[in-house]
């Protein structure tokens, strides 16, 4: 267990199954659009049409600069989610994930009881340790050890709880103190916004989701490894009595989506042209083709326990992608 397990903790997820949101009726399809090199009316642009095509969820990236692209244009995560759920009205949106270490977890939790709020309850809540340790450095932020910031991340985690289920904060943690301190008005939904953890690691991760996700987002990279790191996740619950049952599993994966057999080669060349290097995953799930062979793998998902997946589509979803998604693929698998 990490450090945050030495103060004094709640005990995490509320018992109540509706929390997990997990569709009773096949997989929950959101799409990712990380924001670098796009304006906001592109964003917005998208978000509306994922809420007219009835594509449940868009999700963004949380970095300070494109990832190996410093100089494109990249919009502030939180701003931009405030703005295309203030724009919008069914689509929720959330992030892929947020980083931790970039804002103080009782501001945090202010922000997402405000935004789910404002948006009728439709945020999203991604959270993660951090990834770049470059961003952090020219930034001047702490980066530290990954057991550090596995415990920041387990002590924001425990303040969140805290947060949305008593509408106060006590916790005297090894990174953050906060005494007493009232979080009002509280979040819409109930009995809180869906809390998404990623990652496999199995020392610091993995009892973070055992005790405080509503989502676990599985890694494309460990998708071979996957009947393993779920025999370790359900020994965790078990040891804090956790059904296991009640945490939805998400993967976010690079999607080549071809109206046809003729446009095929020309989309399969763009997307390993785009994502085809390490990093992506492009062909962990294989999420490469037709319609229906895009539904046959996204039920072989479903089959390996996936409840939602997250899209990156070859080409940052376009108008015809999206159509072709909506129209096709997402009523064959969502029930």
């Amino acid at each position: 267990m990490t450090k945050v397990h030495e103060t004094p903790q709640s005990s995490g997820v509320p018992r109540d199954d509706t929390h997990t949101r997990r569709s009773t009726g096949g997989l929950d399809i959101g799409v990712y659009v990380p924001q670098m090199g796009f304006q906001y009316s592109d964003l917005l642009h998208r978000a509306r049409r994922c809420e007219q095509l009835g594509i449940g969820s868009m999700w963004l990236y949380d970095h300070l600069y494109g990832p190996g692209v410093p100089d494109l244009p990249s919009l502030e995560a939180w701003t931009l989610a405030t703005a295309l759920l203030a724009e919008t009205e069914r689509v929720r949106v959330g992030h892929m994930v947020l980083c931790n270490q970039f804002r103080h977890p009782v501001l945090l939790a202010k922000m997402a009881t405000s935004l789910d709020q404002i948006s009728e309850g439709r945020l999203q809540l991604g959270l993660g340790s951090g990834s770049i340790e470059s961003e952090h450095r020219q930034a001047g932020l702490d980066w530290g050890t990954p057991a550090e910031r596995s415990a920041r991340l387990g002590e924001t985690l425990e303040i969140l709880t805290q947060a949305f289920a008593t509408g106060r904060v006590d916790l005297a943690g090894a990174h953050y103190q906060v005494g007493d301190f009232p979080v009002s008005p509280g979040a819409v939904q109930q009995p809180r916004p869906p809390i998404v953890v990623g990652g496999v690691g199995e020392k610091y991760t993995l009892p973070l989701v055992a005790r405080y996700a509503d989502v676990w987002n599985v890694p494309t990279y460990a998708l071979d490894q996957l009947e393993h790191k779920m025999s370790v996740l359900r020994g965790i619950c078990a040891d804090i009595g956790r059904d296991p049952a009640t945490i939805v599993m998400s993967v976010e994966a690079v999607m080549a989506l071809a109206p046809d057999d003729d446009t095929l080669p020309r989309i399969r060349e763009l997307a390993e042209k785009r994502f085809g290097g390490p990093g992506f995953g492009l062909h962990d799930t294989d999420l490469i083709g037709t319609p229906d062979t895009i539904v046959a793998r996204l039920r072989e998902l479903g089959d390996l326990g996936f409840g939602q997946v997250v899209l990156f589509t070859h080409d940052r979803a376009s108008d015809q992608t999206l159509e072709l998604l909506a129209r096709e693929v997402i009523p064959a698998v969502s029930g």
